[in-house]
Formats: structure tokens, sequence, C-alpha cells
């Protein structure tokens, strides 16, 4: 027999951002049903963010043993268990599942269906054997991996980011298609962790991130063997008898087989619109995502989209900052707006790479002359000196009057210290207001302030400066 249920909201994808709003929505005494076809907590904690970095985590340590001669420690070579290493990134997600899990999120009052959704129509969404109709919808599905159509792909047992996290077994020699953070990451935890590795790219690696700075992760990842080639192109993908051959070839057309024991496809991100019927609510989409307003409003005016489904950035974070201006929207009517500019991002390489607002190129293109750049290598960091890692640097972009328009870091911490570079863009701060913060130290923070005083600091060769100086000390 078929319920029917008429909650005030019904979020559809347990993710980061579906989780978020219905927390948030039940806290306040709002009813809600949460639907999930899945897993309870998404790509993020089961095959995204949780378990990448717990791997990154594995690789690290093991990458240390290499790593001390510098402060008196002889190299070794690391006893690498890939089955505990395996385990190891598990039971971290084991760790939080709790937290995303259904009981939980039943206990806070959401009814939880555990079911594939679709729309019937523009205020009606069946789950199973379940009708809801509700007074808003949030979509919040996420993403998949996007699998180009590479000839023979099909044929192999390729990974993504859903399998990857399943070996057991160390891959003799992994090759990955894509040059993006995903597969940059994975390339370098992987090499670290005993595999050869490739990187196929058919254009630059780390595009979306400060050239000069995204070098320093791309030739860190090289140094320590990685095999990171750019501009080619993946013809075709074939078995053999050691596991799989690629065929790759360049500019010139030249078709260079490339033999490996893995594939895996980190050639981005594609929506979860299948199987949603979203014509039937009256839903526009295209192939990036559901179409929003700047306050994430769908074509159908009952129904919002969030997080990866809604087409821009696909960050874990950005679907919850999502999730908090639909609740704002939903439940208390207040206008909200999405503002991209405020997002920072990470890639968390050893060295991490960190990115808020615009790069140097963005920033001349749209502010022209206007434009000031501020670059602190770690090298002046008394802290970086201490832990011998000073292939770090800060470069602030800034427009007229110290405004923030961009900041990249490369370096230890980088996705710590962007931080506070998010909370200056977000609050609107200007450079000035950075000189007067007082960092501990010693520490890598001191790098942003330093960035701060640094943009003032030709200030103190002005003429017309130094004459108030002078004056000033007639009086005493």
């Amino acid at each position: 027999m078929s319920d029917t249920l008429t909650p005030d909201i019904c979020v559809i994808g347990a993710g980061s951002g579906g989780l978020t709003v219905a927390a948030a929505a039940a806290s306040f005494g709002v009813p809600v049903v949460l639907i999930e076809k899945g897993a309870m907590g998404g790509d993020c904690l089961n095959t995204g963010c949780v378990p990448s970095k717990a791997l990154i985590a594995a690789a690290k340590h093991a990458h240390a043993f290499s790593t001390g001669e510098p402060f008196g420690i002889a190299a070794q070579v690391p006893g690498i268990d890939f089955a505990k290493v395996n385990a190891h990134v598990h039971d971290v997600i084991a760790g939080i599942a709790p937290h995303d899990s259904e009981e939980r999120f039943e206990s806070l009052g959401v009814t939880v269906i555990r079911a594939e959704a679709r729309f019937t129509g523009r205020d009606t969404v069946v789950a199973g054997d379940t009708t809801i109709k509700a007074r808003r919808f949030v979509v919040a599905a996420g993403s998949s991996p996007a699998v180009p159509p590479i000839d023979g792909l099909a044929d192999v047992p390729y990974l993504t980011n859903e399998t990857v996290f399943d070996l057991k077994a160390c891959p003799e020699h992994m090759i990955v298609v894509g040059g993006g953070p995903i597969g940059i990451e994975m390339a370098q935890a992987h090499r670290r962790l005993g595999a050869r590795v490739t990187v196929l790219e058919a254009a630059k690696a780390l595009p979306k991130d400060d050239p000069e700075n995204a070098a320093v992760v791309l030739d860190t990842i090289r140094a320590e063997g990685v095999d990171l080639r750019e501009g080619v192109t993946v013809k075709s993908v074939a078995k053999n008898a050691a596991g799989i051959v690629v065929t790759v070839g360049t500019g010139e057309g030249t078709g260079e087989r490339i033999a490996g024991s893995h594939i895996l496809v980190a050639a981005g991100r594609r929506p979860n619109l299948a199987g949603l019927n979203l014509d039937a609510a009256g839903i526009a989409a295209d192939k990036k995502g559901i179409s929003v307003d700047a306050g994430l409003r769908t074509s159908n005016r009952r129904i919002y989209a969030i997080g990866d489904i809604a087409g821009g950035l696909q960050f874990t974070h950005v679907a919850g900052y999502h999730a908090g201006l639909v609740i704002r929207s939903i439940l208390f009517r207040l206008p909200v707006k999405v503002k991209t500019p405020i997002i920072p991002w990470v890639t968390y390489t050893d060295p991490e790479l960190a990115q808020i607002g615009l790069t140097e190129d963005a920033a001349r293109k749209e502010h022209g002359d206007a434009v000031t750049v501020i670059t602190v290598p770690f090298t002046g960091n008394d802290r970086a000196r201490a832990e011998r890692r000073t292939e770090g640097r800060i470069k602030v972009v800034a427009g007229k009057g110290g405004r923030i328009l961009g900041v990249s870091i490369v370096g230890v911490s980088a996705g710590d210290l962007i931080a506070t570079w998010a909370l200056a863009v977000s609050a609107g701060l200007k450079l000035r207001d950075l000189t007067g913060f007082v960092a501990p130290y010693p520490t890598f923070s001191e790098v942003s302030r330093r960035a701060a005083v640094d943009y003032y600091a030709p200030g103190a060769k002005n003429p017309w400066v130094q004459r108030l100086v002078r004056w000033l000390r007639v009086f005493g």
C-alpha cells in the first residue's frame, strides 16, 4: 500500500548539502523528509573527501621515512602493508558514518526514505512506495565520475573515485587519466605507497589554479617519480597479459603505447540527473546540471538545487554553504544570493595548493593596470626554515585601495592558511585590516600578515611620507 507524506521540506540526496538542510530544518521543528537511494553521507564520506584524505595521510607517513636526512635521521624504506592502509581508510569512514547515519537523522525528527526519488509533478515526488507532497523541495543529488568516450575503455576494469578505495593491493603501475585535483592527489598518494604512476592530461594539469604555484606541486610530484604528461590524448585502451595498455597521442599524432596494471579515470564529474524525471516538475537542466538563479531556485519556484547538481563549483564546503542559504530562504523568507568569490578550494597534495578569488592572470584581464601582486616566499618564514619546508609561497592579488581580489598559496598547510583569507574576503576586509592581526611566532600563518604588510611597504619610500616623519621629529 502506498503512503502519502506532506512534509514542509523534502530533500533529495543525503550528501553534505542534503544532510545539512535536513538537520537544520529539523532543529527548528520543521517536518522534513530525506530521500537517499545510496549510502548515507554521499560521495564525500564514502568515495570522496574522507577516503582520499585518509589515503593521503597514510602516504605522507610513508614518505616521511625517506625524507629525514636533513634532520639527521637516516632514510629508510618503509614497510607498506597496502591491505592495512585500505583498512585504515575504511576505519576513518566508519568513524564518521554514525554522524551521517539514518538512525541519527531519524532521531533528529527527519523521516528518512532509502529509495530512488523521481518527480511526478510540480509538487510531488515518489520514492519507493511513498508519495511526498511538500511545500518546498531541495535537490541535492550530487555528481558522479565522468567517463570519457575512450575507445575500449568500457571493455577493461577501470577505476574511478568510487572504486579506487576498494583496492587492497598496491597497483604495480597505475595510469591516471586526468590531471585535475583528484588525479594529481591520487597519483602522488599511490606513488608514495609504492606504485609506479603515469598521469595523462589532455591540456594543462591543475588548470584552475595559479600556474606558478601549481608548478611547485607538479615539479614536486615529478621529482617523487610520477610520470606526468601534459598535452596528450588517450586514444584507446585495451587489455593485455599484464593488465591494460593505453595508446596515447600528441599534437604530432604519435601513438605511444603505455602498459599498466590499473587505470584510474579522473576526468571530471557529471551531475546525477538520471532518474529524477525533472521534466515532470518543470525543472530546467543541461549537461552541466540543474539551472538555478542566484538564490539557488530552479525554474520551478518551489524547488531548489544545491551542491554539485547545481552546476557550479563542486566541493563539499560549497554544498554546505548552499544549504545554509536555502534554509534562510525557505524557513525565514530572507533574500539570499550565492557569492562565488568567497569560495576557497584546496588541492591536498604535498605541498598543498589553495586558492580563493581570482588568479593573477584572471585579475589582470578583469582589472588591468589596477592590479598589484605581492608574492612572499616561505624562505622568509622561520617555521618553514625549522621544518625545512621552504618550497612554498603566498601570492596575493590586490586591486585599488588594497581590495583583495584573489589569493593563491602553495606550501605546508596551505589549506589552513587560506581560511584567514576566506574570512577576509567574505567580510569585505582590505589588506590594511590584515596588517593589524598578530600571528603567533613561529607559525606558517605569519606569511599572511607579511603579505599584507608588504603591500604597504612602498609607502615608506614616498617623499611626502618621509617629509612628514622628519617634521614630526621636530616636536621631540
